[in-house]
């Protein structure tokens, strides 16, 4: 901690750290407020952590502490997400801000400070990680269908538009990409999570197996095998075989979880991939994705100026697709929008150049 009279430019920068550690706080305790239990406890505590901090500012400041910093622009904004919608979006963002960790560098901020960041950054990312588990199945399925949708019929369009073709067969192409491709988007993950969802269940016990427990020959034991299969070792299996057929024999009824199902973490993957769920996002978001480049051709424009229009409607979307994506996962929003915005140029311009070829040789 510093002892020497602050400058302008210390001022500025410990007042910044006081509105970040006021403004972190509000949004963990209005998540908090939202939580029940554990991750109620959980963001409770690094509330208290914030605080612990911003007393520090407070003490160098002294009565430069007064009037308190206004939260800036991306503070508002965490804190309106925080009140609407749910921990996903804000612990993705504040899991981001924490692994830059303002106070490694900071000369004023004490060595415990930059640890207790550097903590609540793990912290975060395990709290975030329960937000994207349950996302994952039917937000995959949209982002896929939304980004199919943008990248394949921009792809279309460009290609027929380069032919030569009038406004009218372009439109039409567009239009019949649109529903084709929606349609199949929509099966195809119909089809691709009831399969996973069939798969799974084939692995779980049979109905009759827990109540023929009851008739085993104590003496051979056979349930040990059936937790040995289930990937239990030798000894663990054995004990728990014990155990289950004491309770049998002691109590006369079969315990609930006598017959172990697949691993937790498999049931959790599946719990949230709804088979219906995940086709009407897929069948939605792609179509949702693949009217933007066709959206120029059905307010009658035609031309350069409705592939221009297409290609700048397309770029934003994939901007903020990729840029969603990236927040979510806890990564660079601006790398991840450029990267599929790269990619949907580059889907794009590949279709456009073999457009020209067709029109060159007559079959536009």
């Amino acid at each position: 901690m510093t002892t020497r009279e602050p400058a302008a430019a210390d001022v500025r920068r410990w007042r910044r750290h006081l509105a970040d550690e006021h403004a972190n706080i509000r949004v963990f305790r209005d998540l908090a407020a939202r939580r029940q239990g554990e991750e109620r406890d959980i963001l409770t505590g690094l509330a208290d952590a914030e605080e612990r901090h911003a007393q520090h500012w407070v003490g160098l400041l002294g009565p430069r502490a007064d009037p308190p910093p206004r939260p800036t622009l991306g503070h508002r904004v965490q804190a309106w997400l925080a009140r609407r919608f749910g921990m996903v979006f804000v612990l993705a963002l504040l899991q981001r801000s924490k692994s830059d960790n303002q106070y490694a560098e900071e000369q004023d901020a004490s060595s415990s400070m930059a640890a207790d960041e550097q903590v609540h950054e793990e912290v975060l990312r395990g709290l975030a990680a329960r937000g994207r588990l349950q996302l994952s199945g039917n937000f995959r399925a949209a982002v896929f269908g939304a980004n199919d949708g943008l990248v394949s019929n921009l792809a279309l369009v460009m290609g027929m538009a380069a032919t030569g073709v009038s406004s009218a067969i372009v439109l039409a192409a567009g239009l019949a990409g649109l529903l084709s491709g929606a349609l199949s988007m929509g099966a195809g993950e119909y089809i691709s999570v009831r399969s996973a969802r069939e798969l799974l269940s084939a692995s779980q016990p049979a109905r009759g197996t827990r109540a023929a427990l009851g008739e085993l020959d104590l003496q051979t034991n056979e349930l040990e095998l059936v937790y040995r299969a289930r990937g239990m070792d030798r000894d663990h299996a054995r004990s728990r075989a014990a155990e289950v057929l004491g309770q049998v024999q002691s109590a006369g009824r079969v315990p609930e979880d006598a017959v172990p199902a697949v691993a937790a973490e498999a049931a959790e993957d599946d719990a949230v991939l709804n088979p219906w769920g995940a086709a009407v996002a897929s069948f939605g978001f792609f179509a949702s994705g693949a009217l933007v480049p066709v959206l120029p051709y059905l307010v009658g424009m035609g031309g350069w100026q409705a592939v221009t229009l297409a290609l700048a409607l397309v770029g934003v979307a994939l901007l903020v697709t990729g840029a969603v994506v990236g927040l979510l996962s806890g990564a660079s929003p601006a790398a991840r929008g450029l990267r599929q915005l790269l990619i949907g140029y580059a889907a794009a311009g590949a279709t456009y150049l073999l457009g020209l070829a067709f029109g060159t040789i007559g079959l536009g």
